[in-house]
């Protein structure tokens, strides 16, 4: 199947008007940041973890009902082992068994019966600081990994343009979810190890397109030596153009119907990655291409393979 075939449109002299946009975009989020913060899950600020076998299946939207008079602060709700169990992670410390009584007594009015406390765990603060310089670390390297890869497949001057989309990616993404946060109901947009990986899948996703996209202008640079530059990367954007729509949309599809029917504990990641996406297949085009055309020309260098 084959969409825009014959495609033909000026992305790169547009490319000033992306910019601002998407500066426009960053900077609502950085004020979002600012204004609300970041909300870390449990796993970056500790808390207590119990974990609870009920006598019958439970839905996690109930639990969570049950439990909002239990003063519990930010909560997690996950089924774990049979179909019986589940974890309950809370943002509240206390002395000895003060949380898991807590939370019996606000089951009990439900459940008189038949609960049964399995496992009880304490995730310290410090363990939490530690995991969100873990995130940070795994996402820089990741960034600089691609770096050097783009760097040796292609050339250096491609690596800057792919990497300073992924920072485009990153951050436009993350300012969305933070403006997000709240004020979409069941939705959990907490900053837990699922969102983690959900950005640096984002990541993966968005280079591959990115790479797609140089690949295409390196075998118009050999076809086409004469051509300039910008003419090059937009005859090179324009014929990958059906595949990008194509294999986004396909993703997309995934996503959405994760995030719908994937229950709870996904829609955070499915939300993410459908932002993702949008973003990731948008820089692929009006921010690694035209930045990588800006640096040539900052630089007065000239592209060949």
């Amino acid at each position: 199947m084959r969409i825009f075939h014959n495609l033909d449109l000026d992305f790169m002299g547009k490319r000033k008007l992306f910019y601002l946009v998407s500066g426009a975009i960053i900077l609502i989020g950085f004020v979002s940041i600012m204004i609300k913060g970041v909300a870390f899950g449990l796993d970056f600020k500790g808390g207590t973890e119990l974990v609870f076998r009920f006598p019958r299946v439970v839905e996690i939207g109930e639990l969570r009902q049950i439990l909002a008079s239990a003063n519990l602060g930010s909560m997690e709700i996950k089924s774990y082992g049979s179909e019986t169990d589940y974890i309950i992670r809370t943002e509240r410390k206390g002395v000895g068994q003060q949380i898991s009584n807590d939370v019996k007594a606000a089951l009990a009015k439900s459940f008189p019966t038949g609960i049964i406390l399995l496992q009880e765990n304490r995730v310290e603060a410090k363990i939490g600081a530690e995991m969100r310089q873990d995130a940070v670390f795994a996402i820089f390297a990741a960034l600089i990994g691609i770096l050097l890869y783009i760097a040796f497949r292609f050339k250096f001057v491609f690596g800057i343009g792919a990497v300073v989309a992924l920072f485009h990616d990153v951050l436009l993404t993350l300012g969305i979810v933070t403006l997000a946060y709240g004020l979409i109901p069941g939705l959990n947009l907490e900053f837990d190890q699922a969102m983690v990986a959900a950005f640096l899948t984002l990541i993966g996703y968005s280079i591959n397109d990115t790479v797609i996209v140089f690949d295409r202008v390196r075998e118009n640079l050999k076809l086409y030596k004469t051509e300039d530059f910008e003419a090059t990367i937009n005859k090179s954007v324009n014929r990958t153009m059906s595949r990008t729509i194509l294999t986004s949309f396909t993703t997309m599809i995934t996503m959405v119907a994760l995030l719908m029917f994937g229950g709870e504990p996904t829609r955070g990641f499915a939300f993410v990655m459908t932002i993702g996406i949008v973003v990731g297949t948008y820089s692929s085009v009006f921010v690694a291409s035209a930045m990588t055309l800006d640096w040539v020309r900052y630089k007065k260098a000239k592209v060949t393979f």
